[in-house]
């Protein structure tokens, strides 16, 4: 199969797809456990778009890489497919929120939650987030010059206070290295079940059977004192309905068609989830931005002058925001280059055919952004850095779910408008002040657990322009 050729068509199916074998399948296996990024990379390459691994006699994953594969998963068929079992370690933290339901309690969580992301409702966060990124810097501004930072934990303390302004109302700092300490154990507890085929049907067990079991215990504790502190702070204050009503307050007044509001633990799960994934993948995207700007001084040089002509010295407002096409178009390549989620996994509840091959009920779907957006049919240099192809009028002829950071179709993310406006506020306005440069040997290495990090975080060299 040409990896530049593939289509999806819903006819019988007519061929089996390329893959390994059962006994080499096995074989594969603590290798995927071990970096499963690397063998997804290694199964495209060796067998192109559409890959069958027979993991288990009655259970199939298919890697599929080609643009239109993502779309026929995530979008035409989506309702073919569901949340894959590998997201069960995930509910352990947490539980049934808008990241891990599925069904009826998906489709009231999406409508109670969406119209806070409204781009008319995220515009308001704009004067909190550059207050909050303006803080961030006043911080770097008293290191002396050439100091070496902490890009990546810098980046999760920040959006973690965005987010907790944002969306609870609530100043997070004093609470952010917890907070921030709990998202590595969630991601850390989750690739360890999702690894092993013991503890994947029941991740709980996890909690009590494995040498983690104190440190992950540790984690969801800390995250849920966190989480009973914000909700009793709310409904203890609860006055006239707020200017601007947030998160905590859309789920405090919500009803459900019974009449009856929603519970404590369907709170909790709302929150956490908000809290933890609204803020990690921000700044996943933030740190890889910062990361290539320091690896490509070209562009960064050009997003300077951006930066410079359209704000003037002051700080980024809603107006600006189509005015800097350069800065977008530098998140946008992140992305691109690093998705904050590099898979997106989903199992199949009836059968199906992609690309002429027969898809079983119960079979798993790994559609890797990270190896769509680098999809020969869709982007030429497809490992090369260059945020012109994101400038306006650029890529037609794209095919539409090429790129996609956000996931697509219903299960898209709710909150990439609100990420968008917070990252490119904070890139415009880091770019105002400092330059950050690699270190000697600073090209971090990716490490692929839920989201796509830079292994052992990422440092770099504090400058001021």
């Amino acid at each position: 199969m040409s990896a530049g050729t593939t289509t999806v068509r819903t006819v019988t199916g007519t061929r089996t797809a390329n893959g390994p074998g059962p006994a080499e399948a096995a074989r594969l296996l603590p290798a995927i456990g071990r970096d499963p990024l690397n063998a997804a990379l290694g199964l495209y390459r060796r067998y192109g778009d559409l890959v069958r691994v027979p993991l288990l006699p009655r259970h199939t994953l298919f890697l599929m890489c080609h643009p239109a594969h993502a779309e026929h998963v995530l979008v035409s068929r989506q309702d073919n497919y569901r949340k894959a079992a590998t997201y069960r370690p995930l509910r352990v933290f947490l539980g049934d929120g808008l990241v891990t339901s599925e069904g009826e309690l998906w489709e009231r969580q999406r409508r109670l939650i969406q119209p806070l992301f409204s781009h008319r409702t995220v515009s308001g966060f704009l004067p909190g987030m550059t207050a909050q990124v303006r803080g961030t810097l006043d911080g770097w501004d008293r290191l002396p010059d050439g100091s070496l930072v902490h890009v990546s934990e810098t980046m999760s303390l920040l959006t973690l206070n965005i987010v907790g302004e944002a969306l609870f109302g609530a100043d997070l700092r004093g609470v952010g290295e917890r907070v921030s300490s709990a998202v590595t154990g969630m991601q850390d507890f989750a690739v360890t079940a999702m690894r092993n085929p013991l503890l994947l049907p029941a991740p709980r067990l996890g909690l009590r059977t494995t040498p983690g079991y104190r440190t992950w215990r540790g984690t969801v504790e800390a995250i849920d004192t966190v989480v009973e502190r914000l909700s009793a702070e709310r409904r203890a204050h609860r006055g006239p309905a707020r200017e601007r009503p947030d998160l905590l307050d859309a789920l405090l007044a919500a009803r459900y068609e019974d009449g009856s509001a929603i519970d404590d633990a369907q709170l909790r799960d709302e929150i956490v989830t908000f809290l933890m994934a609204g803020h990690e993948t921000s700044a996943t995207v933030l740190t890889w931005t910062c990361y290539l700007l320091g690896a490509h001084p070209a562009a960064r040089r050009r997003l300077e002058q951006e930066v410079d002509e359209v704000l003037g010295g002051r700080e980024p407002e809603l107006a600006d925001m189509d005015r800097l096409v350069w800065t977008k178009a530098v998140i946008s390549e992140a992305m691109r280059l690093y998705p904050p989620f590099w898979t997106l996994e989903r199992d199949a509840m009836e059968d199906d055919e992609i690309d002429g091959v027969p898809v079983p009920a119960g079979s798993t779907i790994a559609v890797p952004p990270y190896l769509v957006h680098r999809h020969p049919a869709a982007w030429d240099n497809p490992e090369g850095f260059d945020p012109s192809r994101f400038l306006p009028g650029a890529g037609q002829g794209r095919p539409k779910h090429a790129f996609i950071p956000f996931g697509g179709g219903r299960r898209g993310c709710v909150g990439n408008v609100f990420a968008l406006l917070e990252t490119v506020s904070a890139v415009a306005m880091l770019a105002q002040r400092f330059r950050l440069d690699l270190v000697p040997g600073g090209v971090p290495r990716v490490q692929p657990t839920v989201t796509l990090r830079p292994r052992g975080g990422l440092r770099m060299v504090l400058r001021r322009r």
